[in-house]
């Protein structure tokens, strides 16, 4: 979060929600959960106490550490830690959703819109730049990062997903 290079998508907007609410970014984080969960109901997803716990720890520890990293000075070690994050995302997404055990409140709308059809990249795209640009308008943090996360974690889903996904289909 703090690469000084614009946060990603959800982070936007969750900053943006905390500002609006006069909340903590953690609780801005639990809130946005709880309510994306709502959109699994005309989707058909089915929520696990994965997805509850997946809510609430990110909440709680995203307040407790996000101050207690540095930002590296250096322009290129700063892009670089952005290329490796959005990387990091993609993959790690298309893993625990391939395993089928569970989700999260956002990748769980992504998983039930390719479920209707839509290929998961561009599921997961339209998500990453709805939280991008709904962030920015309630006053969350945009930089050169965040355009980027928002457009190539999708593509990286869609690449990676079909080489370790196990869902039964």
């Amino acid at each position: 979060m703090n690469c000084k290079l614009g946060l990603g998508p959800w982070g936007v907007f969750h900053e943006g929600l905390s500002k609006r609410l006069g909340t903590t970014y953690g609780l801005a984080l639990i809130i946005t959960g709880l309510v994306v969960l709502s959109l699994w109901i005309p989707l058909k997803q089915k929520v696990t106490i994965g997805t509850v716990i997946c809510i609430l720890w990110l909440g709680i520890v995203v307040d407790i550490t996000m101050d207690n990293f540095e930002t590296p000075e250096k322009l290129y070690l700063r892009i670089l830690g952005v290329a490796i994050a959005i990387l990091l995302i993609g993959i790690g997404t298309s893993i625990y959703v391939g395993a089928g055990i569970s989700t999260g409140p956002r990748d769980g709308v992504m998983v039930g819109l390719e479920e209707k059809g839509i290929k998961i990249g561009v599921a997961r795209t339209i998500i990453e730049v709805f939280a991008l640009s709904s962030g920015w308008l309630m006053g969350g943090t945009v930089g050169y990062a965040s355009p980027f996360m928002a457009l190539l974690i999708g593509p990286i889903v869609q690449i990676v997903l079909p080489y370790v996904d196990f869902r039964k289909k």
